[in-house]
């Protein structure tokens, strides 16, 4: 029994040690700044306990073969086992490296949502270069010969022969215990509570915190999350949260500023990906990416404390159009049963008379959007496809930004005027991989903010000229922040602070709007400005309106939220149950925003119902 003990010991410790060991390399690759020494042993240290459950669940299989082997005496024990190397060192090899490699674009460790993304690997793929993925590919298929290579030598082509029943039996027992302590090793103790990612939470550097949680285990947590959305985040009794969220979105338009020359606009919303503050200069960002913006700041309708509602274009643009905050565990777009019964800025604006469409030069499948788009209100689509092979050559994510404004001008100059148009156009050259036929600054991501920027004032310039300027509002928005430069906390205010600008001809009168406000506030805002009714927006609010008394802004992460008000602001992280960033006491911010996530998983669960789907 001992070989067998032995043999199981073995390959307990080497798949244990390459999990652990990856977290220095993990570190290396995607930190912003040096870590001392004690850092990356920490890390390892509060990581090591779900590397272990991880591990134990990938034992399980090799104790089955051995307890088979005490009663099959000529099993061939090697031959049966590599092909189960194979497999887990090519899965582990695989994680890992996409651990690693997706981090530094979505700020976040592996877990379900990946798979939004997969089902359209063409589009995933695009912001990335050939180079990249091969020497991934190369990686990984290196990985996995050498731990494979690694594991048969200490396995043995056959164990010793166990020839008498009693024998047997007795070898059968005595594994009994050892099966015991693995249950433990998956269970992560003989506490209350199951292994989860929290175990590895310790730091207040978040970075530190996700550097800790195995990939493969934060990967099947996630996809085992349950669908009914009601029961999760009940933080509090069904008064309370009526309490705590009395008077957060008001929906009276009493005594709104208008802002608008005429009731019946035009409206072009120009949703400009990843433009977040830190690349606008008149909101602290960097020096001369955004000239253009700052002077259509200066000249339109100015909301300077603006804030995005998430981190991602699939959630930000549900953000946008239905006034629906972004989530923490999910993404309301790639759930059409969900989606589907989203109230959507162009449904309405339909209802009233408007002909709507969207334009984007890239994949309108991706994540799902175009199913969105469609049912929520959006008559007409124009995409890459509807481009020519060399204007979609240039990157591979899709049409470059100017060639795209150049359709949206040619779209609309042909517009007679006989009834209102609603159009929304998502820009794509500020997205990774940052391939953009302009070049002002040597840093590809200032270069590609820079070029969207420079695509944006030409289109202005020209579109002032057409007879449709005079009653045109337009709209400038980001779908999400982006955390860059790459320094201090990814999930501070800073990251998703956002400009929100309205210009055109039928803006009235320059004017700066300095309340802290979301990215969802547009619905109630806009239609309010229209005499339309916005009831069905339940989490946005009309901040012109003079009953706009409570000014916050909420968002979310990965798993966290944030709440930001006039007394400071706290950044939650449900995982570990606590604030790991704040300005000034956190007060009731931390109450509230709990709250409005609560809220936000009762309606979810409501229109996940059958009867909400019909």
């Amino acid at each position: 029994m001992w070989s067998r003990l032995k043999y199981l010991i073995s390959f307990f410790i080497t798949v244990w040690a390459f999990a652990i060991l990856q977290k220095p390399v993990f570190m290396l690759y995607n930190a912003q700044h040096e870590y001392s020494f004690g850092d990356y042993l920490e890390v390892m240290l509060h990581g090591a306990g779900l590397d272990a459950t991880t591990t134990g669940y990938l034992t399980i299989f090799p104790f089955i073969v051995i307890i088979a082997s005490v009663w099959f005496r000529h099993m061939p024990f090697r031959k049966l086992l590599l092909p189960y190397y194979i497999i887990i060192m090519l899965l582990l090899s695989l994680i890992f490296i996409s651990d690693m490699s997706l981090f530094d674009f979505w700020q976040t460790k592996l877990d379900a949502s990946v798979f939004i993304y997969i089902d359209s690997p063409r589009n995933a793929l695009a912001s990335v270069s050939g180079k990249f993925i091969a020497i991934r590919v190369a990686a990984i298929l290196i990985l996995t010969a050498i731990m494979t290579l690694l594991m048969c030598l200490f396995t043995p082509r056959q164990l010793p022969k166990v020839n008498m029943i009693g024998q047997q039996m007795l070898a059968t027992i005595c594994a009994l215990p050892i099966g015991g302590l693995l249950f433990l090793v998956i269970r992560g103790g003989i506490r209350v509570s199951t292994a989860n990612v929290g175990d590895a939470y310790y730091s207040s550097d978040q970075f530190l915190n996700m550097s800790a949680v195995n990939p493969v285990f934060s990967l099947l947590s996630s996809t085992s999350k349950q669908k009914r959305y009601e029961d999760e985040f009940n933080f509090y009794d069904e008064p309370t949260r009526k309490r705590l969220m009395q008077g957060l979105y008001g929906k009276s338009d009493a005594a709104t500023t208008y802002v608008l020359n005429t009731a019946r606009p035009n409206i072009l919303v120009i949703f400009m990906e990843g433009f977040g503050a830190t690349m606008v200069e008149k909101l602290g960002g960097q020096a001369g990416v955004a000239p253009n913006l700052c002077k259509l700041a200066d000249s339109g309708v100015f909301f300077s404390r603006a804030f995005a509602n998430s981190f991602r274009t699939d959630r930000g643009t549900v953000c946008t159009f239905s006034g629906y905050p972004g989530l923490p565990t999910m993404s309301v777009m790639k759930v059409p049963n969900i989606s589907r019964t989203m109230p959507n800025i162009a449904s309405t604006l339909a209802k009233a008379g408007y002909k709507t469409d969207f334009l984007y030069g890239g994949d309108i499948d991706f994540t799902n959007m175009r199913s969105y788009l469609m049912s929520g209100g959006f008559q007409h689509i124009t995409s890459q496809d509807d481009f020519s092979l060399s204007d979609r050559n240039y990157s591979k994510w899709g049409v470059p930004d100017g060639t795209t404004f150049n359709r949206l001008y040619d779209m609309l100059k042909e517009r007679d005027g006989k009834s209102p148009w609603f159009t929304a156009f998502l820009t794509l050259s500020s997205h990774e991989p940052f391939e953009v036929p302009f070049k002002k600054f040597a840093d590809d991501h200032y270069n590609a903010f820079a070029y969207t920027d420079h695509c944006i004032g030409e289109f202005i310039s020209k579109f002032r000229k057409l007879p449709q300027w005079r009653n045109t509002l337009i709209v400038l928005l980001p779908d999400h922040g982006i955390p860059y430069p790459k320094e201090g906390e990814r999930f501070s205010p800073r990251f998703f602070r956002i400009p929100i600008i309205w210009t055109g001809g039928a803006v009235s009168k320059p004017m700066t709007f300095e309340k802290i406000i979301n990215q969802t506030d547009l619905a109630a805002t806009l239609l309010a400005q229209l005499g339309l009714r916005h009831d069905d927006f339940a989490f946005s609010r009309n901040v012109l309106s003079a009953t706009y008394d409570e000014p916050f802004a909420f968002y979310t992460f990965d798993n966290g939220f944030a709440f930001l008000d006039n007394s400071g602001v706290s950044v939650y992280d449900n995982v570990s149950d606590k604030v790991f960033f704040r300005v000034a006491p956190d007060g009731d911010r931390v109450s509230k925003g709990k709250a409005i996530l609560q809220t936000l998983y009762d309606d979810l669960g409501r229109r996940n119902s059958p009867k909400a789907r019909k």
